[in-house]
């Protein structure tokens, strides 16, 4: 991805869109203080150089029956590059894991699952995870002191933020 140099605008721009990414042009360019065409040139511009990747729906777990949502600490038995892709991609074929991070130090991996209820947990936890090879151990954190989606944008430049 190429580097951009992002001006108040932008900053304002990619704000309101992670705030909310159905958010009309118009009340987008509005909120920027710019007229709806350059904003949607901004908008693609911004599409085009890779800093907004794509745009999807946040969907309430527990309306569709996943009322668990566990982080899973995996260490691994063999560090071997071999062992850790073959790893990832096990790990990417299961719908359950909603995200995937490789971690430095005693932990390997952390793995966002969901799952309907502890009982269909403690069936992937045994039968898929700490069966699968090299996984040494598991552990898992089970509740969520914060979600918050994307990154923290700030709308102004930090100096006048002070």
């Amino acid at each position: 991805m190429q580097r951009v140099k992002l001006d108040r605008v932008d900053r304002q721009i990619l704000a309101d869109l992670q705030a909310d990414g159905r958010i009309t042009n118009v009340d987008l360019a509005r909120r920027a203080g710019i007229s709806a065409p350059p904003c949607l040139r901004r908008v693609r511009a911004l599409e085009e150089s890779g800093i907004i990747k794509g745009y999807h729906a946040t969907i309430d777990p527990g309306a569709l029956g996943y009322n668990v949502t566990v982080f899973a600490q995996v260490a691994l038995n063999s560090h071997a590059d071999a062992d850790l892709r073959a790893f990832e991609e096990r790990v990417g074929a299961w719908a359950e894991v909603r995200e995937c991070y490789m971690l430095a130090g005693e932990t390997d991996f952390l793995l966002k699952v969901v799952a309907r209820d502890w009982e269909d947990y403690q069936r992937f936890l045994t039968a898929r995870l700490t069966a699968a090879p090299n996984v040494g151990h598991v552990t898992t954190a089970i509740r969520s002191a914060k979600q918050e989606p994307g990154v923290p944008i700030p709308t102004v430049p930090a100096a006048e933020a002070d």
